[in-house]
């Protein structure tokens, strides 16, 4: 045990000296393997870790999903969706927050990556709302909690990853991210609805005209109906998350095609984009493995579950102590380092105690949604403040509120296990 902890510091030292997290897992495990094996058998893991994880099918639906995100932004399909959602509810008090809200569910049924969400809607629907006289603060916070979105709603890959480490069923954590998602999505409408009437901070937007809003409107219709496709393809057993990714990337791509608003060289960016997010994603599910590998030989894992089962807690208070450690880890680093650094020993302490895989996944990835938003790393106020010039601290005053009505929500899915359960009991 002297060794697993002294490993533990050396990983902790090259993660403050900004190792890349794959690497910082990878060296450590690797060294743990080497002491307690020697270097050969070492190298024999590394060998089988390496092979194992990266010939595994199911990632490759990991390049696929963001290639089809990649394209559809490039194609200006992202944009669309927001000016379509503002021309039906901006012109309500606090509309065009609510409006982005509403773009921001349908950009993460297409993104799948929460940075590239919040990202996209700073650059389009942060000047809209600061040009009708929302406060910054408010206009802000919601660009940056609506990316978070697309850490739940399918296609997460947040949770491709999760259901790659855990060798968990990822169309069913696709179709139990859907409730929660939507749940999600609701209460922030409802925060922005009780700000709005409470404060001058969103006041109302352009006079509603039906025909431009239908005339917009029919810019996503194709987008929606790929949406709908490719979960309902997961849904009906049709196909695997991999082939839906595929239909997926097909699909978004005859749209920019029809629509004529793909260039050449943006498709050349796509493609490079999507290989280097590719790359980094399958570099962290490696290198965990070697780390859980370690894990596995040194007894560690095998210690805390015989521990959970001699301890007097009960399952409920070790939930929240896990709970609320991911909370901690989620304002130091970002989602899949906290997936590759807790799961190889959460995930079978969590099956130890009877717990649901799936409602497990859930959880978590919630767990590290609410993370994007706290300080101090709040990467997804890092990502709004670099492209809105607004200052970081003003933004955290923001997000007060809607990291309230996350953890509410939270709560509500460890209590009725079921709103996450009901949709994936009901497919094929």
């Amino acid at each position: 045990m002297l060794t697993f902890f002294l490993l533990l510091i050396v990983l902790a030292i090259l993660m403050v000296l900004r190792m890349p997290i794959a690497f910082a897992m990878g060296i450590t495990g690797f060294v743990g393997l080497a002491m307690q094996l020697g270097p050969m058998p070492a190298l024999s893991v590394l060998d089988r870790a390496f092979f194992d994880k990266s010939s595994s099918f199911i990632l490759v639906a990991i390049p696929l999903f963001i290639l089809m995100a990649e394209i559809l932004t490039s194609g200006d399909v992202t944009r669309r969706a927001i000016i379509a959602c503002q021309a039906w509810i901006g012109h309500v008090k606090g509309g065009l927050a609510m409006a982005t809200v509403g773009a921001s569910v349908l950009l993460a049924a297409l993104v799948g990556s929460s940075t590239a969400s919040t990202a996209a809607m700073a650059s389009s629907a942060f000047p809209e709302m600061r040009r009708h006289g929302y406060d910054d603060r408010l206009a802000a916070a919601v660009v940056s909690v609506g990316g978070t979105l697309a850490v739940v709603v399918p296609p997460s890959i947040v949770l491709v990853v999760y259901g790659v480490l855990t060798e968990t069923s990822i169309g069913r954590l696709f179709i139990a991210g859907i409730v929660p998602g939507l749940l999600t999505a609701l209460g922030l409408v409802v925060v922005i609805k009780i700000i709005a009437e409470r404060t001058d901070y969103a006041p109302k937007g352009e006079p509603f005209r039906l025909g431009h809003a239908v005339r917009v409107s029919g810019n996503v219709i194709p987008m929606v109906l790929l949406i709908l496709a490719v979960i309902g393809a997961i849904y009906g057993g049709l196909t695997s998350p991999t082939e839906a990714a595929g239909l997926g990337v097909l699909g978004a791509f005859l749209i920019v095609l029809c629509q004529r608003t793909l260039k050449m060289s943006a498709l050349g960016s796509s493609l490079s984009r999507a290989i280097r997010a590719t790359v980094m994603i399958i570099a962290i599910i490696v290198c965990s493995s070697i780390f859980a590998n370690y894990l596995a030989f040194t007894g560690v894992t095998q210690a805390i579950l015989v521990a959970l089962a001699e301890t007097e807690l009960s399952r409920w208070t070790i939930l929240a102590i896990m709970v609320l450690i991911l909370l901690v880890m989620g304002m130091l680093m970002d989602q899949l380092a906290i997936l590759s650094l807790a799961m190889p020993l959460a995930f079978p302490a969590a099956m130890a105690l009877g717990f649901d895989a799936i409602w497990f996944g859930i959880i978590v990835t919630k767990t590290v949604e609410i993370g994007l938003l706290t300080p101090p790393l709040g990467l997804n106020a890092y990502v709004t403040s670099a492209q809105t010039k607004v200052p970081l601290r003003k933004i955290f005053r923001g997000l007060l509120p809607f990291i309230a009505v996350e953890m509410v929500v939270l709560l509500m899915l460890i209590a009725f296990p079921q709103l996450t359960l009901w949709l994936p009991g009901l497919m094929m």
